[in-house]
């Protein structure tokens, strides 16, 4: 259970750490950096979202309201990254999406940390 746990808090650690990453290649002058380190998230994202899978279908009998709540939240965060690098490399306004990526990061986080199988530290 802690493995499978600690092996979907690395995936999405390092998908965040690789999304700021492209996001700061874009910002810069390295279009084709930026276009590899997205296409490594993007595998990230599937990474992801297998292993986020894989946790709600072996703990959706405990609380499987609380644990399809977490589940949506996390494709919506996935969603709101893709469409931020998306919008920055077409230099649109990403402004509400980073308002929304924000609001939808700490309601992960929340649910996450505080699901039975999260960690105590936010109880």
């Amino acid at each position: 259970m802690l493995d499978n746990t600690h092996l979907h808090i690395t995936t999405w650690v390092l998908g965040i750490v690789l999304f700021f990453i492209a996001l700061a290649l874009m910002k810069g002058a390295n279009a084709k950096g930026a276009k590899i380190v997205h296409m490594i998230l993007r595998l990230m994202y599937v990474l992801i979202i297998f292993t986020g899978g894989w946790l709600f279908f072996q703990f959706s009998s405990i609380d499987a309201a609380l644990y399809g709540v977490k589940f949506l939240l996390g494709i919506l965060m996935i969603g709101f990254m893709e469409m931020i690098l998306v919008r920055t490399k077409k230099q649109k306004s990403v402004k509400v999406m980073w308002i929304l990526f924000v609001i939808v990061l700490l309601a992960t986080l929340y649910f996450g940390f505080s699901l039975p199988i999260g960690f105590d530290f936010l109880r």
